[in-house]
């Protein structure tokens, strides 16, 4: 108890806990796109169920990896090298979901490509995939991230209860964001492309890390903001078109 009241009299500490809050929220992005982008293709009435239950095991993942820190932090120590590059466990894990992503965008974006061959009913429909499918690649890719999150957590403090409260802070954040991002993604077909392509470049940022190249995070996320920016002013002109269009055929 004291050390907590110590804790919540430093001013280092709660900078810390602001700071850590914001790079927890940010490293989330990426693992809500994917999950807004796969619980899409479930059937209605199983979308907010699986987007809870993807981003509640994303909680307790974390909040499980928190308690084993000492062995998390041990991850980053080598234990294999192959052809004069030296890997640890945590690069193999990010190189492994690395490429789990470039595989799952790839093959989302061939499924909506030709989706436009497909019949009008099918191609509409966007159910293609099962809940415990569903719920299995959320998994994968929550303890690839998960496991992203908790090293870098370490890395900024030492103060557990800091951690805690970061992380705890992040998935609520997820939890309340989740509903409308992927109800904005299903909404703007568009958008769903501009999304597998993050996940593509989160899946070889990730492979890049992996192999001992460090990808500055801030260069990523620009690319993302500049990316939706654009996207965000094609949709604008694509309303202001058809609203023009609207406006001439009822005169």
């Amino acid at each position: 108890m004291e050390y907590l009241l110590q804790l919540a009299a430093s001013p280092t500490a709660w900078i810390a806990l602001a700071t850590l809050v914001v790079m927890e929220i940010v490293l989330g992005i990426d693992n809500l796109i994917f999950i807004s982008i796969l619980t899409n293709k479930l059937p209605e009435h199983q979308r907010a169920k699986a987007r809870r239950l993807g981003i509640g095991m994303a909680l307790f993942l974390r909040l499980g990896l928190l308690s084993t820190i000492a062995y998390i932090v041990q991850l980053t120590e080598p234990v294999i090298e192959l052809f004069g590059q030296v890997f640890s466990w945590k690069d193999m894990i990010l190189i492994a979901g690395g490429l789990f992503l470039l595989w799952k965008a790839t093959t989302e974006i061939h499924h909506n490509v030709e989706a436009r061959h497909e019949d009008e009913k099918v191609a509409s429909s966007g159910v293609t995939l099962g809940l415990a499918a569903a719920i299995g690649q959320i998994l994968i890719l929550d303890m690839v991230f998960s496991i992203d999150s908790i090293i870098t957590a370490v890395g900024m403090t030492e103060h557990l209860p800091i951690m805690v409260i970061a992380v705890v802070a992040a998935v609520v954040v997820m939890l309340v964001a989740a509903e409308p991002l992927a109800k904005f993604i299903n909404d703007n077909p568009t958008v769903v492309m501009l999304a597998l392509g993050f996940l593509i470049m989160i899946g070889m940022t990730l492979i890049a890390e992996g192999f001992g190249a460090h990808v500055p995070k801030g260069y990523v996320y620009a690319a993302m903001t500049f990316s939706a920016v654009i996207e965000g002013l094609n949709m604008l002109s694509r309303r202001s078109k058809l609203k023009a269009k609207l406006k001439a055929v009822a005169v």
